[in-house]
């Protein structure tokens, strides 16, 4: 069995699912029972005037920001906690490393020659 270097503490663990998912559902349920006030409040209200429009646009946009409101987690709403030494830690600057020259390599290749004669180096021919 491993040993664990690290133990975290109460306060530096996240939510639980179930906690989070509830918290969703109400926040949904809430910005929905807003939705079908407007609606009610539309359709109710006489004479229609100015106010009719914002309770129309209410009936009409708040299941999206309903389900945006849903579907944003947690995370996405929390900064790191200075609790967790793995995220208090910063690093030091680092100086900026000098990039060394690089060696150049050239090649050059010598024409080959159309003389046969001229290829034979070992000295066995006439």
């Amino acid at each position: 069995m491993k040993a664990r270097s690290h133990t975290p503490s109460a306060t530096s663990l996240p939510r639980a699912p179930q906690d989070e998912a509830l918290s969703r559902l109400k926040r949904y349920g809430l910005t929905m029972g807003i939705r079908t006030l407007c609606f009610i409040l539309m359709a109710a209200v006489t004479p229609y005037g100015w106010y009719t429009w914002i309770f129309a646009a209410g009936a009409i946009f708040l299941p999206y920001v309903a389900v945006v409101f849903a579907n944003v987690g947690e995370d996405a709403r929390e900064q790191p906690r200075p609790e967790a030494p793995e995220q208090a830690i910063t690093a030091a600057p680092s100086a900026p490393a000098t990039p060394a020259s690089p060696g150049v390599i050239r090649l050059s290749e010598s024409p080959q020659s159309l003389d046969p004669a001229e290829d034979d180096h070992d000295g066995d021919t006439p």
